[in-house]
């Protein structure tokens, strides 16, 4: 039998993409499993899914490190010892290194709350809303060090409502994510199988 891929899921807030994540993890066909939930806040809500599901979890306070350099070697420490090979954003808030990303390229994915390329970055709902477009979604994507650039793994379309509000959009595009997101780390899982 394949081993299951091993993964590190980092995050910074409620964890709502975790708990996907960890669900889909549960199944005893789904190929990947979380050896590591990392956060650079020990107030994340989401380390409460974490201990619910019996996960290693570590914390890298950010503000405890001189430079983003010495923070991301402290994280690779963490990385180093869970034995991740791959890396799951989810609502990680925080900049990484070109050198930790070159590092994990390859190796590293995230979700993003727009149908990439369009709305890169942040305040992305504001965004959609003032363009007038009529469809938004999200997107699994490799990490690049270019911002939200690097090769698209899925995406799921979710329609833009006539009265949408950036809170009401969000909220619709965060449910999708929690489908898409277990899906996406399937198929990297299975690809690496093959």
């Amino acid at each position: 039998m394949n081993p299951k891929l091993k993964v590190a899921v980092l995050i910074s807030g409620r964890g709502s993409n975790l708990k996907a994540l960890i669900d889909a993890c549960a199944a005893p066909n789904y190929p990947a499993e979380i050896v590591l939930v990392m956060s650079n806040r020990a107030d994340a809500g989401g380390l409460v899914f974490a201990k619910d599901a019996d996960l290693k979890t570590a914390i890298a306070e950010h503000k405890d490190f001189a430079s983003r350099e010495a923070f991301d070697a402290a994280m690779q420490t963490h990385l180093d010892e869970s034995g991740a090979q791959l890396i799951c954003l989810a609502g990680f808030m925080r900049i990484l290194s070109d050198g930790f990303v070159r590092a994990w390229q390859g190796r590293m994915i995230n979700i993003h709350p727009s149908l990439l390329p369009a709305f890169k970055g942040t305040h992305v709902h504001e965004r959609v809303l003032a363009s007038g477009a009529r469809t938004s979604g999200c997107t699994v994507h490799y990490v690049t060090a270019e911002l939200d650039s690097g090769p698209q793994i899925l995406q799921a379309e979710v329609p833009v409502m006539p009265h949408d509000t950036p809170e009401s959009l969000a909220a619709r595009v965060l449910e999708a994510e929690h489908v898409l997101y277990p899906l996406a780390l399937r198929k990297i899982a299975e690809q690496r199988r093959n």
